[in-house]
């Protein structure tokens, strides 16, 4: 696994465990504040890993 896509793991499963929180139907604030960053993180290691390997991005 090259750099580019261990940093789009790395970014994906910190979204995840952002997103999590916020999930729940009497999330805070906080929790629901947080979406957006995780959100934007998820986004980003979907196109790192994409964009990993040569060739024509999936």
């Amino acid at each position: 696994m090259n750099r580019k896509a261990l940093v789009g793991a790395v970014l994906m499963v910190v979204g995840v465990l952002l997103f999590l929180p916020g999930l729940g139907v009497g999330a805070g604030t906080l929790a629901s504040a947080a979406l957006l960053p995780a959100a934007a993180l998820l986004v980003a290691g979907t196109y790192l890993i994409g964009t990993s390997e040569g060739g024509r991005a999936v």
